[in-house]
């Protein structure tokens, strides 16, 4: 319905809010909000995302975790996620559940074919993740993991951008290469404003299952050196182990059937440094 004043058309109808003041209303209801990131790709970034958001809901923290990896989505095959994403009363698409604490939003489950190759630029990448954070109804959640792709691209960019008060938590592993790249990791969350929480050094070491010594398959420290020199926080080393990938390929929890591990360990202290407890 239109009045009219004056010769001026007035709209009873109220404005819709824009993409960006629906994120800026999504966010509001968020507490902690922490990035994943990684200089490199194959250093563990998802598996350590993966973990930290399930330690975290473990704790009984209401947790989302947020794929923004647009080109490369695992998040939902390593938490046994299957099926597309519902939409709710109200239009806004329904993370999918892990468990009552835990709900994960990807591109993957909003596609009928796993293994098509999603082709797209920086500008409809941007959109996504702001329809990410604005469209789904993510209700009051205490912690917010997001997992970016590997580098400094167009999503590590969008979500700097977006979610202004995210901490940033990087993984490296022990190698040169790797901290090489992370330096540049560092140097991007510099540049953009953005806080950096720590850095943990995944696959650092791996303990014999036969006479349990520790073999460094990808040397040792190095993280710990990098982040010293660089003066950020230290948070720890993730040992390797390959139950760990055989439990992320299955979609299995880890932690859940390897509670005792020196791996479940390290992702406990971790998170207690994210709760502050």
């Amino acid at each position: 319905m239109t009045k009219t004043q004056s010769g001026i058309g007035i709209s009873d109808k109220v404005p819709e809010p824009s993409p960006d003041e629906l994120a800026k209303r999504s966010l509001k209801k968020i507490k902690n909000k922490f990035v994943v990131m990684s200089g490199k790709g194959g250093v563990g970034k998802t598996s350590t995302s993966v973990n930290l958001a399930i330690a975290l809901a473990e704790k009984g923290y209401q947790v989302g975790l947020m794929d923004v990896d647009i080109h490369g989505p695992d998040i939902p095959r390593m938490l046994g996620l299957e099926g597309m994403m519902d939409v709710n009363g109200e239009g806004k698409l329904k993370p999918k559940s892990y468990s009552k604490n835990l709900h994960a939003v990807s591109i993957e489950s909003l596609m009928t074919n796993r293994d098509e190759a999603i082709i797209w630029r920086g500008p409809v990448k941007h959109s996504v993740i702001r329809q990410f954070i604005g469209d789904v109804d993510w209700g009051d959640l205490d912690y917010l993991i997001v997992d970016s792709p590997p580098g400094t691209g167009d999503e590590p960019l969008t979500v700097a951008q977006l979610i202004t008060d995210a901490k940033a938590i990087i993984v490296t592993t022990p190698q040169e290469v790797a901290l090489a790249d992370i330096r540049k990791s560092i140097s991007f969350c510099r540049t953009v404003k953005m806080e950096i929480f720590g850095l943990i050094e995944n696959m650092s070491g791996f303990a014999c299952p036969h006479c349990g010594k520790m073999v460094d398959l990808f040397g040792s420290g190095g993280g710990e050196r990098t982040a010293a020199v660089a003066s950020i926080p230290f948070l720890g080393r993730i040992p390797f182990d390959p139950r760990l990938v055989l439990c992320g390929d299955s979609g299995v929890s880890y932690q859940a059937n390897n509670r005792e591990s020196a791996v479940t360990k390290a992702f406990a202290e971790i998170v207690d440094r994210m709760t502050g407890k």
